[in-house]
């Protein structure tokens, strides 16, 4: 009987402290992955025929985001939402995201504007 109660007690003890690495890990994510910039509307190499772009995506967790170095606003699920105008030829867009501690992400997109 002794022994029983033993095992459980270890038991439960285990649970308990996985508990709280599980807890600890899913509450630090932010901070070991870092920003991501994710879900951007344009494509990488696409040819379009208007001069204005709509750029939208998400870069969760960003304090500083800049579209062609120019600060552009995120809203508090790290979602942005810009228009930009493209010269005729090929266009670079790059995008870049800060976050709190000092991670970053980059992303580039080569668009090529004909006009039509």
């Amino acid at each position: 009987m002794l022994y029983k109660k033993k095992i459980l007690q270890i038991a439960g003890l285990s649970v308990f402290f996985l508990f709280i690495v599980v807890y600890a890990y899913l509450r630090s994510h932010d901070l070991i992955f870092g920003v991501k910039i994710k879900n951007v509307s344009i494509g990488d190499g696409i040819k379009v025929g208007e001069s204005i772009l709509k750029v939208t995506g998400n870069a969760k967790n960003a304090t500083n985001l800049t579209l062609n170095g120019r600060e552009i606003s995120v809203d508090q699920r790290g979602g942005f939402d810009e228009t930009i105008v493209l010269l005729l030829g090929y266009n670079i867009i790059n995008i870049k995201a800060k976050d709190k501690f000092g991670y970053s992400d980059e992303k580039n997109y080569k668009i090529i504007y004909e006009a039509i």
